[in-house]
Parts: structure tokens; C-alpha cells; sequence
């Protein structure tokens, strides 16, 4: 099928280059590098001799060194060798596999590990460095779009190799001194070589170096950088997509011209798919004349820029303004999972280097920042049923009294592990005459945390939540429950504290529909908790670790709460600093505080340190060298006056008893010890 593709593989060595200067995940940037998949190594040709012909067929191996094991050779059934190679007396056989090859995917070709499959062509290679023929068989664990589609199989070290050989009898001529290839093949990168002519005695990493340069030497073959990276297919057969800009003229793809843009889809009736595109059915899609393309973009054509149209979005003439783009530059921060690494971020880092090349944006990478977030997990649920009685279902903490089946069931009908029995009944029909087996009258449900699933049926309905508990607890719950980046159980009892801490915060503005808030001056403890809260929400954000200020907050809330604080000084900014995480709820305070705009476009509270500075510090108080209490002093006394105030207190007095003061040493800000003799 003829198809538009994106050349990303052009860009490959640049995209692994700049993942260095990108601050994202180490592990992000891996699985990037991996899919690239760049590779060092060398281009080697092997003459192939099929009857009389003689053919040229280059392989790339990153392991040239290994050569002298060489004991066969593999092609991709898909190689444009394939035919060339195989033999008239093959010629069956071979079609025979290249069908049963052909209904498997790529994907599970790959997977396969166990099973051995392959097929010989009838052709014979010549290793260059021995002179040795070596025959040329075709099997699916090689991939054409890896390499040249065709390998030097070393079936002593590399383990598919070595299994394919073992299935059709083929040698398996070690070469690193002492390794045991009997059972299995010996893939460690280490050694000392033997069997390797001229590289005998070498190690391993000297004899990479030492081969690469012997066959550039003697013309047989030259160092090259690979890439397992690949075109991205850019058509799709359907009807929803950006259609292509392109008609065919005299049957050459042909732009349209740019006063006849945008391209829009035409309207059509059916959409059922009869083996060639929705569009082929549409009245007159044409240009003068010739027919338009009939596919339409993938999903990633708007997907891998859109960032970019964010900056200018009614730009009618240029996907971006040139001022507007060297204003903005690129995304700042970029929240997604890791599920885009290999598909979207590559794309989209592809695009904008190419619309960096044309001159179109000015900045190389899209996005400099990256998070990935983690994944909320389920809290499953279960009950156990009674085996040899179906019908009967016994509590969790009298399951060992009976032979059970454990079963998950709908955490949407438990609350706090306890299971609601006439809700279970209803839940499935095979449950509509269950019997319980109780536990001081309730049932209790087991629990485990999994992966959250429908087939577990621990996927919590967030409006249920929202119902129950208002937007804002969900909110606030989900950011409470752990760091960004972690992956975080989800246990529907957390959200009772959180529901708790947001009533709390109301109280100190409301005792029920009397308004507390007052002009009052805030005291010196006020303002410190309040700017204690400002520095640490501060610096949290920046370090994106949510759930931390949160539980600053709380205790915030319940310093303020002590302090039976209601002052708009001190109140006013602490509605502002939980309007990130509670927008709901503080949008609602903020106007009740007398302000007519949105809470949204109010400055963040100024951090004053001074305010937090302690104006006091505890001394443990040691007898001898052993502490026995403390005691709270201002951090300004002298320390002449921190020994007469603990030489007067009580607690010195009962441990002194009838034992007298010799001397009391007086560390400024951290100590007292008074030193006692008999």
C-alpha cells in the first residue's frame, strides 16, 4: 500500500544528542534512547554465491570481532534479498514460509523466544576474513527494518543464534578462550579471544577495535551508526483526520495552492470501510479536475504541534507569529506519563526541529521540563465465598474457618472494607440470593492494592466522590496522597481527613452563618504560623511536592484554630495560598472577604522571613551530663541570666536535692549542665 511517511529516522542521532540538555526523567530519557536505538558497529560484505551468480550482501553487525564464528547466515523473510537469494530447488519450500510469516505481526515476531523457525534459500555466503562458505538461511527473528535485513549468525554467543542453530544442526564455533557453549550460548563481552586468527590472545575490547580497523583496511566493509528508529507511517484509511493538501496530476502528488487552503473534508454518507478509504466515495473530490488524496493525517498531525498554536491561537496566517514564538520560546514544565515516550515526545521533538530547521520557531526542543506523574492504584476489595455452598459468603476475619474463593467485588459498594450486603445482592445477578456469614453483624471485605481495572472492579467514579464530598476534597485528596512523581494507592477512607481539614479551615470564618473574620491586628504567633505556610507552599510548588504543603497546611489550620485566630490580615492570604489546591472553596471565601474580583488573579502572599525567626529556643537542662528536662528561654538572655533562672527553678532544686552546685556551663542557644558534687 503506498503511504505517506514522516522521515523521523533523519533526525535520529539528533534526537538522542539533545535528550542531554532536556531536563526530564533519567528513566524517560532511557526509554527514549532504547526506542532510537542508536548503535555502533561496522558494515561488513559478504559475497553470497547463488548458482552462478555472485552477489554482494552487506550486513551491519556491532560485534565485528566475532566474525571468525560466523557459521551461517540469516535473512528477513521481507528482505528484497529474499528472492534474489533463494534457489530454484528452494523456491517452494521458501513461499511456503514466507506465508506462514506473513500472518504474523512484527510485534509477535519479536516476542517469540521459544519458538525456532526458518527456511534455507539454497545460497551460500563467503566469510570474508576466513574464505569459508556458509550457507544463508531465512527466518522471522531477524527484521527487516533493523540493519540491512540480513545477519552474520555467531550461534555461540548470542543466544537466538545459538537456539536456531541448535534446531537445524548447524556448527557453533566458539571464540572466547574457556567458555562453555554446550548448553547455552556465552553472550558476556568479555575474554580473552581464540579461533580468531590474527585477533587470538586479544581481549574482547581490543579485538573490537583491532577488526573494525583490519576490515576497513582491506576494503571489506567500513564503521557505521545505526538506528533502530523508523519512519512513522502518516496516512490513515478513514474519514476523520486532516485530509492531505495533495492532488494527482498525471498521477505525481501535487500541493494545493496556498490560497486554496485550509483543505476542509466534504461531506459523505457512508462511512463503511469497502477496502480503499471513506473518501474515495465523496462527490467530486477533485482540484480542476484531478483527483485529491483520499487518506487522511493520524491522530499526532495536531497533537505533535499544538503547543506551538497555543501561543498564537488566531493567527489566521502563520501556525505561529515569529515575535510571539521568541516570546514564549517553548513549553515550560510538561506534566504527562510515560506512556507518550516512544510515540507523542518523539514526534513532537521531530516536528519542532524540523520546523526549527525552516526557521519556523526558534528554539530546538519543544519541551525543557518534563514530569511524569505516577499512577493512582486501585484498593481492592474482596469477599469470600464458601466453597461447595455458592450462595454463601463469609467475613474476612472468619475466612480461615472455611475453604473460600476469594472474589472481587465493586469497591462502590464498600465503605471503610465493609460491605454493603442488600447492594451486593443487587450488584450481579448470580449474588441476588447470597448469604452472609458475619462478624459482630457486619461483613467485612478483605483488600489488596492493585493496578486500578475494570476487571478488578476497584475504579473509583470520581463523581460519586464529587457528590459526596465536593470537587475540592477529591482535588486536594489526590495531591495529598503522595509525591507527583510516585505511583500512589488510592484508599477512599483518606478522604474523610482531608473532607475534616477543609471544614476546619471554613470554621475560622464561619460558626454556622455568623461571619467571624475581623479588622483585628495579628499577633506576632499569627503572623508566623501564616508565613511559615508562605515559605514552605512557596517552595514546594517549585519542587512540585503537593502533598507536603498540604499537610503544612493542616497544621496551619490547626495552629490558627488554637490560637482562636480571625483576623482578615492573617486569613485573607491563607484563602490566596489555598486557592491552588481548593479553587472552589476559596473563590467562595474570597468573595465573602469583601473582593469583587476572582481569587485567581490575587498576587501570592509575600514571604517575610523575619516573621518566622524563633525569638526563643528550649535548653535541655543536664544534671552531671544527664538531661532531665527542659526549659523554653528567649533566645536574647545572657547567659549569666539563663544560670540564675535555672538555679531557681523547682525542677533544680529536686534533682540537686542534698548535693551541691559546684558550677552550671551555659552553651548560648543549645545547653545548660550543672555539674553536682556530695
Amino acid at each position: 500500500m503506498t503511504q505517506w511517511q514522516l522521515r523521523v529516522s533523519a533526525y535520529a542521532e539528533r534526537l538522542v544528542n539533545s535528550l542531554d540538555s532536556l531536563d526530564w526523567t533519567d528513566s524517560l530519557k532511557e526509554m527514549q534512547r532504547n526506542w532510537i536505538g542508536r548503535s555502533y558497529g561496522t558494515e561488513v560484505v559478504f559475497k553470497v554465491e547463488t548458482g552462478d551468480t555472485v552477489r554482494d550482501v552487506t550486513i551491519f553487525t556491532t560485534r565485528v570481532d566475532t566474525i571468525f564464528g560466523v557459521t551461517f547466515m540469516v535473512l528477513a523473510p521481507e528482505s528484497e534479498l529474499t528472492p534474489l537469494l533463494t534457489t530454484e530447488d528452494r523456491k517452494a519450500e521458501v513461499e511456503e514460509y514466507l506465508a506462514y510469516v506473513k500472518k504474523k505481526t512484527e510485534r509477535e515476531r519479536i516476542a517469540q523466544t521459544k519458538t525456532v523457525t526458518g527456511v534455507f534459500s539454497g545460497s551460500y555466503g563467503i566469510n570474508p576474513l576466513t574464505g569459508e562458505k556458509v550457507p544463508v538461511w531465512i527466518s522471522e527473528y531477524v527484521l527487516s527494518g533493523y540493519g540491512t535485513g540480513a545477519i552474520m549468525a555467531v550461534p555461540a554467543h548470542d543466544s537466538r543464534d545459538y537456539a536456531f542453530a541448535k534446531k537445524f544442526n548447524l556448527p557453533i564455533v566458539p571464540i572466547i578462550e574457556g567458555c562453555d557453549v554446550s548448553e547455552e550460548s556465552f553472550d558476556a563481552k568479555d575474554g580473552i579471544m581464540c579461533n580468531s586468527g590474527f585477533m587470538n590472545g586479544l581481549t574482547v575490547k581490543e579485538a573490537i577495535a583491532a577488526a573494525m580497523d583490519y576490515v576497513e583496511e582491506k576494503g571489506l566493509g567500513h564503521r557505521k551508526v545505526n538506528y533502530r528508529l523508523r519512519d512513522a507511517i502518516f496516512s490513515r484509511q478513514r474519514y476523520w483526520g486532516e485530509p492531505f493538501p495533495i492532488y494527482y496530476k498525471d498521477g505525481i502528488p501535487t500541493p494545493l495552492p496556498e490560497d486554496k487552503l485550509p483543505l476542509t473534508l466534504p461531506q459523505i454518507d457512508n462511512f463503511t470501510p469497502t477496502g480503499e478509504p471513506p473518501l474515495a466515495k465523496a462527490k467530486d473530490w477533485t482540484y480542476e479536475g484531478y483527483p485529491l488524496e483520499t487518506s487522511t493525517m493520524p491522530g499526532f498531525a495536531g497533537s505533535s504541534a499544538y503547543y506551538l498554536r497555543y501561543m498564537d491561537p488566531h493567527n489566521d496566517s502563520a501556525l505561529v507569529d515569529k515575535s510571539v514564538n521568541e516570546y514564549w520560546k517553548h513549553v515550560d514544565l510538561y506534566v504527562g506519563g510515560t506512556e507518550h515516550a516512544t510515540g507523542h515526545l518523539i514526534y513532537s521533538r521531530f516536528w519542532n526541529k524540523f520546523l526549527f530547521d525552516l526557521g519556523y520557531v526558534c528554539e530546538d526542543e519543544p519541551f525543557r521540563k518534563l514530569i511524569n506523574q505516577g499512577m493512582i492504584q486501585g484498593r481492592s476489595n474482596f469477599v469470600y465465598r464458601v466453597v461447595g455452598k455458592e450462595n454463601t459468603f463469609v467475613s474476612y476475619g472468619l475466612k480461615d474457618q472455611y475453604k473460600t474463593q476469594e472474589i472481587h467485588v465493586d469497591v462502590n459498594i464498600v465503605e471503610n472494607d465493609v460491605l454493603d450486603t442488600e447492594a451486593f445482592k443487587n450488584w450481579l445477578p448470580e449474588y441476588k440470593n447470597a448469604e452472609f456469614i458475619l462478624e459482630d453483624g457486619k461483613y467485612i471485605c478483605g483488600y489488596a492494592v492493585e493496578k486500578m481495572s475494570k476487571s478488578m472492579f476497584n475504579v473509583v467514579n470520581p463523581d460519586v466522590i464529587c457528590d459526596n464530598y465536593g470537587a475540592d476534597t477529591l482535588r486536594l485528596y489526590e495531591m495529598f496522597l503522595g509525591p507527583v512523581e510516585q505511583s500512589k494507592p488510592w484508599d477512599t477512607k483518606g478522604i474523610d481527613g482531608v473532607n475534616r481539614f477543609l471544614r476546619k479551615f471554613w470554621r475560622l470564618f464561619y460558626d454556622g452563618d455568623k461571619f467571624l473574620v475581623n479588622d483585628n491586628e495579628p499577633t506576632p504567633a499569627e503572623l508566623k504560623t501564616l508565613h511559615r505556610l508562605i515559605g514552605k507552599e512557596q517552595a514546594d510548588i517549585e519542587a512540585f511536592s503537593y502533598n507536603t504543603t498540604i499537610s503544612a497546611f493542616m497544621i496551619a489550620v490547626n495552629d490558627l484554630t488554637e490560637k482562636n485566630c480571625h483576623s482578615k490580615a492573617v486569613l485573607e492570604p491563607m484563602v490566596i495560598l489555598l486557592s491552588p489546591f481548593a479553587p472552589h472553596l476559596a473563590e467562595e471565601l474570597w468573595h465573602d472577604l469583601g473582593n469583587t474580583s476572582s481569587v485567581t488573579v490575587a498576587s501570592f502572599p509575600e514571604y517575610i522571613e523575619a516573621y518566622t525567626v524563633e525569638d526563643s529556643c528550649t535548653y535541655p537542662v543536664s544534671f552531671n551530663g544527664k538531661m532531665r528536662f527542659t526549659v523554653d528561654l528567649p533566645k536574647s538572655m545572657a547567659p549569666a541570666d539563663v544560670e540564675a533562672h535555672v538555679r531557681a527553678l523547682p525542677m533544680t532544686a529536686k534533682y540537686v536535692a542534698d548535693m551541691t552546685i559546684l558550677k552550671v556551663i551555659v552553651v548560648p542557644g543549645k545547653i545548660v549542665n550543672v555539674v553536682l558534687k556530695k
